[in-house]
């Protein structure tokens, strides 16, 4: 059996540690698939490689998808491909497992949803499978998407909403489908590794920013006025509570502005960590005092082990993931004072072994389970 990981990449570290969620995963139940990845700007030849993935040849650029024509390559040509290049083209594949986190609603083009929708449909017609692995779905108000969507979906194999927003965003595609269903992020059940440069983590405070906190994508304009203040004033808090803050960056180039321009005006005698390896963000993560962070699965990576966490938002599944492990109040505001930040550190460190948090915990990580069993009975 050859499975496609869709979505992910190696820059976005939450990305690449799905990534590493679904591996681990394979290993357990379905040890002699093969694995297959698209090259996309971030993943590389090189980073595909070193986790034994087949390259993917796909013909797509812009709105044009040759990939149809994969199945008219004769399977004698398509062997060779595989065996001489390690090229996989799409007729070859038998799995799709889509782990792209957050790219299909208003917040990203439509392109990406029309593509999806053909690829879904020609991967049906062939008795192929494709499953929506747990991700943020929606909202979905354009007319042609909505269209595709609706035309498209019911043909997939399992849809994973991760949370109750994004469910409904489906459900009102599609009705109340046999292959929707809602599951939890499924990096949960990812044990970190704490490199050893990584010490004293009892004693510091990790500070991860996010860009698209003061991007176009994020509908919650106050943000953009005050994000970077909030986040000068958290180093001063950690400070006054006796902490050493450090910043983290979970995305590369794309965070590294933010958080350089945070150094500087936090004194610039603060601590930066660019970590290549997710598994070890998340070992440093969960060795840590806690964190302040606006990435949603740094987020995941505190909550799910019991690690104090203010969070920001600039999407609904931010607000979703906080309510599931029962810290709706450590989501943080954009106006919020210098004394409210220090308040609400406080009451997160001091609160984070409450019986009904250490219970939802451990809830979403039987659940992740849970929805491993249904994929692969779909799989079958």
């Amino acid at each position: 059996m050859i499975i496609e990981i869709k979505g992910v990449q190696f820059v976005n570290k939450g990305a690449e540690l799905m990534l590493h969620a679904v591996l681990q995963q394979m290993e357990n139940y379905w040890p002699d698939a093969e694995l297959v990845l698209a090259p996309n700007p971030n993943s590389s030849y090189l980073d595909r490689a070193k986790v034994g993935a087949y390259q993917k040849l796909s013909v797509k650029k812009g709105k044009l998808d040759l990939n149809t024509l994969s199945y008219a390559i004769p399977t004698k040509i398509r062997k060779a491909l595989k065996n001489k290049f390690g090229l996989v083209t799409e007729a070859d594949i038998d799995v799709v497992l889509d782990a792209s986190g957050f790219a299909y609603g208003d917040q990203w083009n439509s392109l990406s949803i029309q593509l999806l929708a053909k690829e879904i449909n020609r991967l049906a017609k062939h008795g192929k499978k494709y499953i929506f692995l747990p991700q943020a779905l929606g909202d979905f108000t354009r007319t042609q998407d909505i269209a595709s969507l609706k035309n498209a979906l019911p043909s997939a194999s399992l849809i994973c909403a991760r949370e109750n927003s994004s469910f409904e965003h489906v459900r009102k595609l599609i009705g109340d489908s046999a292959n929707l269903v809602q599951f939890p992020d499924f990096t949960n059940l990812v044990k970190g590794v704490v490199p050893d440069y990584f010490v004293n983590g009892e004693n510091r405070v990790l500070i991860i920013p996010n860009y698209n906190m003061v991007g176009t994508r994020n509908t919650h304009n106050a943000w953009k006025e005050t994000y970077i203040d909030v986040l000068v004033n958290a180093v001063a808090v950690i400070r006054e509570l006796g902490l050493e803050p450090v910043l983290l960056n979970h995305e590369g180039k794309g965070d590294a502005g933010i958080c350089e321009q945070i150094k500087q005006l936090g004194g610039g005698d603060i601590e930066l960590i660019t970590e290549a390896d997710p598994l070890k963000v998340k070992g440093i993560i969960g060795a840590s005092k806690a964190v302040i962070c606006s990435r949603f699965h740094g987020c995941v990576s505190a909550l799910s082990q019991g690690i104090p966490c203010l969070g920001t938002s600039w999407s609904h599944k931010y607000e979703r993931l906080y309510e599931e492990y029962m810290q709706a109040d450590c989501l943080i505001s954009p106006d919020i004072s210098t004394e409210q930040l220090k308040n609400g550190l406080v009451a997160a460190i001091e609160t984070v072994n409450a019986p009904e948090k250490v219970e939802a915990r451990e809830t979403y990580k039987l659940q992740s389970k849970a929805m491993w069993e249904k994929t692969s009975q779909v799989i079958g």
